[in-house]
């Protein structure tokens, strides 16, 4: 404990506290929307603390796999693990302790439908995805997505203890936002997973081919986020919002994929992060207004 309470920021590193705050968004706006911002204090307050958790469990076990990947990249060549600042049986033991304590809350104050889709996405990310398929495939990170795609259908299912197709719509919206938002990055970085020999999309295929896929994508973004508002979840708040941040989002992508010096391919990434958390706020308030 000790060992924790001296080097609490390399264990809060270890957790990716960056990808939580996004997940503690969508999986907060799920809880919201499923509820009609009614949902149980103690659902609500142990849920999000549970699933994310979980989450932070799956990350330690990524750190824990990437040890060696990261030690070839520029930027993971930091990271707690790779420099020593932790031991690896201390980052597992962190691990286990998260997940166990984050598996009693979702227990215990949600259901066990919760637990089950959280655990399984727990599995997927820290040992199917860190493990294997990040390394079978260039589309490795449009498969892979799907776990951090989940957090929305968690929290609709904390509240609900059913999957609702709503729910599943908010799902397949963040599935088709991570490969232009991952992509963007792994466009800055080409070089750091070519050196670490991990098969990214512009490693394997190129560049060129990349940049046309995250333009692709932001298309493919654009409908789906209109999706909602057809089968009448939203209205029109979120209508305009969703169009006029894809829009902008568009123009981002385009302008990448005409960019031959790549010198924007981190403000699109940057953008791609502030549109998923705008996203979810008009999801938030044009339910709430049109409750």
């Amino acid at each position: 404990m000790t060992g924790v309470l001296s080097n609490w920021r390399g264990y809060l590193e270890l957790t990716k506290p960056g990808v939580q705050a996004l997940l503690f968004v969508s999986c907060a706006s799920g809880m919201l929307i499923g509820s009609d911002f009614r949902p149980p204090i103690e659902v609500f307050f142990f849920g999000l603390i549970g699933i994310s958790f979980l989450a932070a469990s799956s990350a330690v076990i990524n750190h824990f796999f990437d040890k060696q990947i990261d030690s070839k990249m520029m930027r993971t060549s930091e990271r707690p693990l790779v420099m020593g600042d932790i031991t690896d049986k201390a980052a597992i033991s962190f691990s286990v302790i998260l997940y166990l304590v984050g598996a009693f809350m979702l227990l215990y104050f949600t259901n066990f439908l919760t637990w089950i889709l959280t655990t399984l996405t727990f599995i997927f990310y820290g040992f199917i995805y860190t493990k294997y398929l990040k390394f079978m495939t260039s589309q490795n990170i449009v498969i892979g997505g799907l776990a951090g795609a989940m957090p929305p259908l968690l929290g609709w299912t904390a509240i609900s203890n059913t999957i609702e197709p709503n729910a599943l719509l908010l799902v397949l919206i963040i599935m088709v936002w991570t490969p232009p938002h991952f992509w963007a990055l792994a466009v800055y970085r080409v070089d750091d997973y070519a050196d670490a020999e991990v098969p990214m999309l512009p490693v394997q295929k190129g560049v060129p081919f990349t940049k046309q896929h995250i333009l692709l994508y932001t298309v493919l973004l654009i409908v789906a986020t209109m999706l909602p508002y057809t089968v009448q979840m939203f209205g029109e708040i979120y209508l305009i919002s969703a169009l006029l941040l894809g829009l902008i989002f568009l123009v981002y992508s385009l302008r990448l994929y005409r960019d031959d010096t790549n010198a924007l391919a981190m403000p699109t990434f940057a953008y791609s992060i502030f549109y998923l958390a705008a996203l979810f706020a008009a999801m938030l308030i044009d339910h709430f207004i049109y409750l």
